[in-house]
């Protein structure tokens, strides 16, 4: 039971990743179009939805993979919290260091978030026993 529900983590995490990588390209691509506007308050607002957006890819990926592999209904809300912290948090942390480095710092800690999720989900099933 154990090496199956891990092997179900790994695809969702990997599901979720790849997800939210696909969510950040459709950012960039808005925001580098949007840097032809020389808008600031437009460049100003996208910078702030990168982690949502970057999350949202995060917490569709667990969604779609739950629903057409295991057949669960996750509702999306809920599961959206969790990389929404990670990303928010490790764009935080990374915007000191250049504000395009902040994917470096939404990817390992949405990642991270995703994957102590898993865990804790884990953990809840053991204890159920």
């Amino acid at each position: 039971m154990l090496r199956k529900y891990l092997w179900i983590a790994l695809r969702r995490v990997a599901v979720s990743l790849l997800c939210g990588g696909a969510f950040y390209l459709v950012w960039m691509a808005i925001f580098l179009f949007a840097t032809k506007l020389d808008n600031a308050v437009v460049e100003g607002l996208l910078w702030i939805l990168a982690p949502v957006v970057t999350a949202a890819g995060f917490a569709t990926g667990i969604v779609l993979f739950d629903r057409l592999v295991i057949a669960t209904k996750h509702r999306f809300f809920p599961v959206l919290l969790w990389p929404l912290v990670g990303c928010a948090v490790g764009a935080g942390v990374v915007y000191w260091f250049g504000p395009m480095l902040i994917v470096f710092g939404m990817f390992v800690a949405g990642t991270a978030s995703i994957a102590l999720r898993e865990v804790l989900a884990l953990k809840g099933m053991r204890a159920k026993r």
